[in-house]
């Protein structure tokens, strides 16, 4: 899967979330099963995807969109709150 985003809201979100897109991007392509919702709500122009997972730092939530089969875009990316962590942790015990 290619993961493209746009560079300056990269350097945005590296300033408001301290987590860049690069580092995001490792949920998205690791192989590991991460919880994904669809955003219904923000999706009047393009479907958009919550996705919340493990990365080497943490517990990350990354929203992206497709953009053909083969490629998606990221949208934002943050660490978790306590409580979406929480989620991610309920659905890892259901899958098991």
């Amino acid at each position: 899967m290619r993961v493209i985003w746009d560079r300056s809201k990269d350097l945005a979100n590296q300033k408001r979330h301290a987590l860049s897109f690069e580092e995001a991007r490792a949920l998205l392509v690791s192989g590991v099963d991460y919880l994904e919702i669809f955003d219904e709500e923000h999706s009047e122009d393009e479907d958009r995807f919550i996705s919340i997972g493990p990365i080497a730092r943490g517990i990350v939530l990354v929203v992206w969109t497709d953009r053909d089969e083969n490629t998606v875009r990221i949208i934002s990316a943050r660490f978790a709150t306590k409580r979406e962590a929480a989620l991610y942790r309920e659905y890892k015990g259901r899958m098991k």
